[in-house]
């Protein structure tokens, strides 16, 4: 539904009173938190592209780590994909796809393989020169996001309370026992600390839940930045609603963990316990990730002392959505690493924009995390609107005191933009570059 469809929120019931007041009138018009403009369509089209490349990469690897490498005690070669999994078809994306998001193939993205095979330098070195080179897709960033979903487990669903169940233990007692059969070192070990390997075991779970989480979000946004060539998105909104449409259309996709040894295939979390994406997956992912993370090492002391970290967890507030470009544009801390993922892709009209209105390619890292952090406001935008239409009313709703759970819903979302570090006003400026 397109804003010039809605009538005016404050012709039904007051208008808001709160600090993000003009925000919530556009999102109860259908709008995104991110302002209707060419500019910053342009943007967030052109960074969906440029992330959903590596995104290819990372989800690929996340299943291959959860399903292949498992309990390997030294992973020196986790990020060395093999070809079974570059060809592994995505679900979403080819001609045998369970739902066909993307128009493209299946397979690993074309992109995605000329950088593997030759990296920035353009040479077709051995993998394990490009590796120690530091040329290649950064996982690192990939497994930041596992551990702060991994460590914020308290964000709703199931996922999470069943890995704490005696069926999930007996099922890594199977797997572990098959995984190290006639290593009677690691066997020991576990016979003496197995709550160490059950903590590892769940850990590769959320491995395996970010991965099939990232498997649907890279053909959407391949699919969105090919609509976008194409002349299909007439404003953000448009781009909002796809995503919105796309969410309930993947809702359900299951979410399990399974382990893959000599063939045969062991279920830590099978399909039958009923996961699903949207809940197990793509809300605590948009809680961990784009809301709390954790503070990067080096600008923060986790001294308890200090009290520079909170002490609740609910009070963490260190994702994109809260991100200083600055310290983004730090060495060695993972958004970082996403953008330095994200600048081999990137499509050229963004790079012309760049050039146009910054400061050419001497703070691209930085204009990359001020784009990025514009886009994951829409996606930020399209959950909300999401939950809104699940848990509450449509938002031509005549019924005023439906109109009034719409703004209630909406003005509590808007108060986790009320801390400082917060930058929903930012975005609103098209002069923040």
């Amino acid at each position: 539904m397109t804003t010039a469809t809605l009538s005016s929120p404050s012709s039904i019931i007051p208008p808001s009173r709160h600090p993000h007041a003009d925000v919530i009138h556009r999102l109860e018009a259908g709008g995104s938190m991110l302002p209707d403009t060419p500019d910053n369509l342009m943007q967030i089209i052109a960074i969906y592209k440029a992330y959903a490349v590596p995104m290819d990469f990372y989800w690929r690897d996340l299943l291959y780590i959860a399903e292949r490498v498992f309990l390997d005690p030294l992973p020196a070669f986790k990020y060395f994909l093999p070809q079974e999994y570059l060809d592994l078809p995505n679900h979403y994306a080819g001609d045998t796809a369970d739902l066909r998001i993307w128009r493209g193939p299946a397979t690993a993205h074309p992109e995605l393989l000329e950088f593997m095979a030759q990296g920035e330098v353009k040479r077709r070195w051995p993998k394990l020169f490009h590796h120690l080179w530091h040329d290649r897709v950064n996982m690192e960033f990939a497994e930041a996001c596992m551990q702060a979903m991994f460590w914020h487990q308290d964000m709703g669903g199931r996922f999470n309370d069943y890995l704490y169940t005696d069926e999930y233990k007996q099922a890594c007692d199977r797997t572990i026992k098959a995984y190290f059969k006639g290593n009677p070192l690691m066997l020991g070990l576990h016979k003496l600390f197995p709550e160490m390997f059950y903590e590892k075991c769940r850990e590769l779970s959320y491995y395996a839940n970010l991965g099939l989480f990232w498997e649907v979000m890279a053909p959407v946004f391949f699919e969105m930045s090919d609509i976008y060539d194409e002349g299909g998105f007439q404003g953000v909104p448009d781009a909002m609603d796809f995503l919105v449409n796309g969410i309930f259309a993947v809702a359900g996709r299951p979410i399990y963990h399974h382990v893959y040894i000599d063939g045969e295939c062991f279920e830590l979390i099978p399909k039958s316990c009923g996961f699903t994406w949207l809940y197990e997956a793509a809300l605590p992912y948009v809680e961990a990730v784009f809301y709390r993370t954790a503070p990067f090492r080096g600008t923060k002391s986790y001294n308890a002392q200090a009290h520079q970290v909170p002490d609740d967890q609910h009070d963490f507030h260190y994702g994109i959505l809260y991100a200083d470009v600055f310290p983004v544009g730090s060495a060695g801390i993972p958004p970082t690493l996403l953008m330095q993922d994200m600048l081999h892709f990137l499509p050229p009209y963004l790079l012309d924009h760049y050039r146009q209105y910054c400061r050419g390619e001497d703070d691209m890292l930085i204009q990359l995390g001020i784009t990025f952090q514009r886009s994951m406001y829409n996606v930020t935008s399209a959950v909300i609107q999401a939950l809104r239409t699940a848990l509450l009313y449509p938002l031509d709703d005549p019924n005023p005191r439906h109109r009034q759970a719409n703004r209630a819903f909406f003005e509590a979302q808007m108060d986790r933009f009320l801390r400082p570090e917060a930058r929903l006003r930012d975005i609103q400026r098209q002069d923040y570059r």
